[in-house]
């Protein structure tokens, strides 16, 4: 695939969203351009351990859609400032792509994609976000950073079957200055990393699998 990282982000086959088969809901993939190379980082944040759900866990900005969203693309900017204090001013959006559902949260995730200058800088919000992780889509690619892990090996085993998960079900994971990135928003990255013919793990058969 040709062109720089950003002009095949630009070339994505974005689309129209379609109505939602769970609760509507946005992630931002907001995207930086890296000076002197042909690369560009994106936004992660880990979940504190107090959360109901995703406790601990790294995603993208984002979360529900609300009542004052004009749309999914309104809420995934709404979300990334509150969570991280991204000015929606500063984000070109360039599109939206697929749907993913969320089984466990009964979610249907829009990710919308923009691009911002990278300058600014990020600021956690305490009660949703307690850390920050910038991570290059090259970084992400390369394959001593990601590959793949059993649930059992990632939550415990204890956690498995509380959870009811299947022992031999795996995940695609990243490793991002020594975080583990797995589950929805790792499969979310592998198929945008896919989509810009940069290497990623392999998704498993069931992943995707919509109610």
């Amino acid at each position: 695939m040709g062109g720089s990282l950003l002009d095949r982000v630009t070339r994505l086959p974005f689309v129209v969203p379609g109505d939602p088969a769970g609760v509507p809901a946005s992630v931002l993939l907001a995207l930086a351009p890296v000076e002197g190379a042909d690369d560009l980082e994106l936004v992660l944040v880990l979940r504190p351990g107090h959360l109901r759900q995703h406790a601990g866990q790294v995603g993208l900005p984002g979360g529900a859609v609300e009542p004052g969203d004009a749309d999914g693309v309104a809420a995934a900017l709404r979300e990334a400032q509150e969570e991280v204090g991204l000015d929606p001013a500063a984000v070109r959006v360039l599109g939206s792509l697929d749907r993913a559902y969320l089984p466990v949260s009964d979610f249907d995730v829009l990710p919308v994609v923009g691009v911002w200058d990278g300058l600014a800088p990020l600021v956690p919000s305490p009660d949703e976000v307690a850390g920050i992780l910038r991570p290059t889509l090259r970084q992400l690619a390369d394959p001593a950073n990601h590959g793949t892990m059993g649930f059992g090996a990632i939550l415990g085993e204890e956690q498995l079957a509380a959870r009811a998960i299947p022992g031999d079900l795996t995940s695609p994971v990243f490793w991002v200055d020594g975080t583990l990135v797995w589950g929805f928003t790792a499969g979310l990255l592998v198929g945008f990393l896919d989509s810009l013919g940069l290497q990623a793990p392999p998704l498993p058969a069931y992943w995707g699998l919509r109610p």
